[in-house]
């Protein structure tokens, strides 16, 4: 432990990222990916929690756009992340890691209601904790969500793995003289209109202190380099 610089962290992934090379649903090779990534940080006692959006397999904001509602939209996207968290949880299990999946939508069947205690209580027992369903209210994306369980479990840093490496003034895939930011403050994020999680999310960071590390997942290795304090991808800071 004395080798990382920080010991409670939560981790954004996204449920595209899952898709892998498919167009949609679950490649499972993805989750493997990300289960050799944590691995380490895990087996060094790291405190470890997730939160997976459910774009793989719906978004409530693309069901709104069709003429659906956009409450019903959104409730149809938290019951994905459930489907992406169980997926997840999985494959970390196979991969030696203990996990619990904590819903903040009731189904006892297959996942633990979400209680803050007990989800800080896993974690101090080494346990991968997945929050599944959002917040469990529509309109709040699952950017927020991770936001707000950060601030909740009292996370040390909220960790966003995205498909660039870091933070830019423009999109890097369309604008090759793009400039990467190494550390942007909250402000400049939300003035700039830079896209890094939704509003409300870099809000609520802003609002609690909680710094936002934003950095591509596929490279190998990243996400132990980045808990033992190596400069990764941007950090969103104060000012």
């Amino acid at each position: 432990m004395s080798d990382y610089k920080f010991k409670r962290v939560l981790l954004k992934l996204s449920g595209e990222a899952l898709m892998g090379s498919k167009e949609f649903g679950i490649d499972p090779d993805v989750p493997q990916k990300i289960a050799e990534e944590l691995k380490p940080a895990y087996d060094a006692g790291m405190q470890i929690a997730v939160v997976v959006g459910g774009g793989n397999i719906f978004r409530g904001l693309s069901g709104a756009a069709a003429g659906m509602d956009r409450a019903q939209g959104d409730n149809m996207g938290m019951l994905a992340t459930v489907i992406n968290s169980l997926a997840l949880q999985d494959t970390f299990e196979r991969n030696g890691m203990i996990c619990r999946v904590m819903s903040a939508i009731e189904m006892h069947q297959v996942s633990e209601t979400y209680i803050r205690r007990r989800a800080i209580r896993h974690l101090e027992k080494g346990r991968i904790t997945i929050f599944a369903a959002g917040t469990g209210n529509p309109y709040f994306t699952t950017d927020t969500a991770a936001a707000l369980r950060a601030c909740e479990i009292g996370a040390e840093i909220l960790m966003k793995a995205t498909k660039v490496d870091g933070i830019y003034d423009s999109d890097p895939m369309k604008n090759p003289d793009a400039k990467k930011f190494d550390t942007i403050t909250y402000m400049d994020v939300l003035n700039k209109d830079l896209h890094v999680m939704d509003a409300t999310a870099t809000a609520l960071c802003h609002d609690n202190h909680m710094p936002i590390m934003v950095f591509n997942l596929d490279e190998d290795g990243i996400f132990d380099r980045a808990l033992r304090g190596e400069h990764v991808g941007t950090t969103v800071v104060d000012e």
